[in-house]
């Protein structure tokens, strides 16, 4: 991407996907300038970033008048954010909202009018720096490399038992979707085993493990329909497949072009070592199988 300031912002979450991000910024002649959310933010990014501070959710001042003393126009998002903190005892106290963050989240936690769905917490929080003038921008406009493309990228392949699994959760997955529910699911026999929430996948994972302890269950991970690719994009790394592994899956189903994948290489070796099938599938590439049926 062609920038006239070479200076991004980098707001960081938990996880591998800042740091690649980070590095892949600065490879490119970018000074990143990076915020790093408190017990999520890797302290490496200290070392790899022009500037670092590290900052609360709700902090949103600081995190304004940080990007704007270093120079920053457009920034962007990476890594995960546990949302259930949100949902903890005197989260209030603990994290002492400020003033610019309780002007612009007022209706979602004071008067409560307001949606606390994914998409409309982030979005709101995009609006909150585009009102200052930083542009948000998509992490994978400098690292398009990590989306996934259409195909299978382990060794074993898909028996037909597990690609009727796969379409049956696609199409669930995508109305879960469509709802700002989650973006995972877990099947087995075309049956539900357990629907994303504000758990997270891993945590999705695990209780279908827990509920199906016969294990050889079906992991499927999509986009959501229209999906911003500024915020909230599907993500795996290993850790996924290790997840799956302790749980007894078997099968993940990811949506290639829109799916982020960190160390594929070693991923896909984990997998292959764990006898775990992983797949990348295209919506048009589903659409055809359901035309099919």
């Amino acid at each position: 991407m062609d920038l006239d300031n070479r200076k991004i912002g980098l707001i960081a979450g938990w996880g591998e996907y800042p740091l690649t991000i980070a590095r892949r910024l600065t490879e490119n002649g970018y000074q990143v300038c990076a915020l790093g959310f408190h017990g999520h933010a890797d302290p490496l990014l200290g070392e790899i970033c022009h500037a670092f501070q590290w900052t609360g959710l709700t902090r949103a001042s600081s995190q304004v008048r940080f990007f704007k003393k270093h120079g920053v126009q457009n920034a962007t998002m990476a890594g995960k954010l546990f949302k259930t903190i949100l949902f903890e005892r005197f989260a209030w106290l603990r994290h002492m909202p400020d003033l610019t963050f309780l002007r612009f989240y007022f209706k979602h936690f004071v008067t409560r009018s307001a949606n606390r769905n994914d998409d409309a917490m982030l979005l709101n929080y995009v609006r909150l720096f585009e009102n200052y003038g930083i542009r948000m921008l998509p992490a994978t406009d400098f690292a398009p490399e990590l989306l996934v493309k259409q195909g299978t990228l382990t060794h074993k392949p898909l028996t037909e038992y597990q690609m009727s699994d796969i379409q049956f959760g696609w199409n669930l997955a995508k109305q879960m979707g469509q709802l700002d529910v989650g973006q995972s699911v877990a099947i087995k026999g075309r049956a539900v085993l357990a629907v994303e929430a504000v758990e997270g996948t891993d945590e999705c994972i695990r209780r279908a493990g827990q509920l199906c302890p016969s294990g050889g269950f079906t992991v499927v991970k999509v986009a959501k329909p229209g999906q911003d690719m500024r915020f909230d994009v599907p993500t795996i790394g290993i850790g996924t497949i290790q997840t799956m592994r302790d749980a007894g899956a078997s099968v993940l189903a990811i949506e290639a072009g829109t799916t982020i994948v960190l160390g594929q290489s070693d991923l896909v070796s984990y997998a292959n070592h764990h006898n775990i099938t992983v797949v990348a599938l295209s919506e048009h590439e589903m659409q055809v199988l359901r035309s099919a049926a």
